[in-house]
């Protein structure tokens, strides 16, 4: 959900909306706090819908009984949208280094739930940083993916920087292991 589409819901259920400005990393717990009362409160709301539609009639003037929004609501997609492209690459960053230990430990759950979570980040990220690319490396089950992975995430990391004299040998790198 975009924050116009959330902003729209608002308007709709006259709810309050509140803008916490920008946030540094170190705010992460607070950002993860946030995200949790935030699911609560859409499960809180679901509730309240489901038993709305069991009302008399005369409670169904006041009785809200639109669930789609809520159900396209996604907290942590919320969450992403208010991190910068730094933060991202980062939790990216963690990502692949968890779904790595998913690979060695042969816990395909983990390692599902890490894929969907870092295509969830990838797509938020502007196409020159080759999000795909990194995912397909970072579940790639040979160790060249994880060799992979890095070049990727440093390459990413280059762009973001602007220090684009060290692409090229980056990019060199990458042809390397996958013409291996």
């Amino acid at each position: 959900m975009s924050l116009a589409q959330l902003e729209a819901l608002a308007e709709r259920r006259s709810d309050d909306l509140c803008d916490i400005g920008s946030t540094s990393t170190e705010e992460i717990e607070r950002m993860q706090l946030a995200t949790m009362s935030s699911q609560e409160y859409a499960q809180l709301y679901a509730t309240y819908i489901s038993h709305a539609s069991q009302l008399p009639a005369s409670h169904a003037k006041t009785a809200v009984t639109e669930t789609a929004p809520i159900d396209n609501l996604d907290a942590e997609e919320l969450l992403i949208q208010t991190l910068s492209e730094r933060q991202k690459l980062a939790e990216v960053g963690k990502l692949v280094g968890m779904a790595r230990y998913a690979l060695g430990g042969h816990d395909t759950a983990l390692l599902q739930d890490t894929r969907r979570r870092i295509e969830q980040f990838a797509r938020s990220l502007p196409e020159k940083y080759r999000g795909a690319e990194i995912v397909k490396a970072a579940t790639a089950p040979e160790e060249r993916g994880a060799k992979l992975a890095e070049l990727y995430l440093s390459r990413a990391y280059k762009l973001l920087d602007e220090d684009y004299a060290e692409i090229p040998r980056i990019e060199s790198a990458i042809r390397e292991l996958k013409e291996e």
